[in-house]
């Protein structure tokens, strides 16, 4: 179950089939272990919820820029988007100094769909420090900007992303958005680069970065059957 949940290699399902506890134990050892420190924040989550509740008590007596932003990072923690939005709209009515709680109130209106807001505030954060947390702020930009119909906005952003970022998450949402904007060549090309780096990546980052590769693999592959444009069949056929 651990290995279909995680994505594992298929190999892991053939020797925990036929390879009985030396294989369950190999398997534990590589792949289980690296993975403790997510399977310890998972168990914080109690705790990160006492947290909370603590501060949302404070902020009744003391609604400061500080306590608004600790509440904003643990509900963005939790997944909760809205109320992440609303805690760091409070702190940036406090105080406007902090390029991270503009960034964090962008990703958390990105995630509850406000794309307007989100541009704002990316373009902000992005205008200040244009590789701000490995370029995620620059890659969201796009994104958003793509969502709102602004797509030779978004190209520009994307464009500028691929030069300056390695992040291969970041990359193949710029490869999604090249293949679904007649770039299908530069599209494919990137997911090529991002999968060729795979190899030499240590095995930390490749944990970090499997879901990533998972959908670089898919597209790739769903790039490999599209037929080549029009112009290249002919350019080929003249060829031949």
């Amino acid at each position: 179950m651990h290995c279909a949940k995680q994505g594992r290699n298929r190999f892991w399902i053939w020797l925990l089939l036929i390879g009985g506890m030396l294989a369950v134990m190999a398997y534990v050892i590589v792949e289980c272990l690296p993975d403790w420190s997510e399977m310890k924040r998972r168990f914080t989550g109690p705790a990160r919820r006492r947290r909370i509740a603590m501060l949302r008590a404070m902020i009744r007596d003391n609604p400061s820029a500080g306590n608004y932003e600790q509440l904003g990072e643990l509900l963005v923690q939790q997944k909760k988007w809205s109320e992440a939005y609303d805690a760091f709209d409070r702190a940036i009515a406090s105080r406007t100094d902090l390029l991270d709680t503009f960034y964090w109130r962008g990703v958390s209106a990105f995630e509850v769909g406000d794309d307007a807001a989100a541009i704002r505030d990316l373009q902000y954060v992005v205008e200040r420090e244009p590789k701000y947390d490995y370029s995620r702020a620059r890659c969201l930009l796009a994104r958003s900007l793509a969502r709102t119909g602004r797509a030779n906005e978004a190209m520009t952003v994307f464009d500028r992303l691929v030069e300056s970022s390695t992040a291969s998450e970041s990359l193949v949402h710029a490869a999604q958005f090249y293949a679904a904007n007649g770039r299908a060549a530069d599209a494919r090309e990137l997911v090529e680069s991002i999968l060729a780096r795979r190899q030499t990546m240590p095995a930390y980052q490749k944990r970090r970065d499997r879901a990533a590769f998972r959908t670089a693999k898919k597209l790739l592959r769903k790039l490999r059957r599209e037929p080549a444009p029009a112009a290249a069949q002919q350019s080929m056929l003249h060829t031949q």
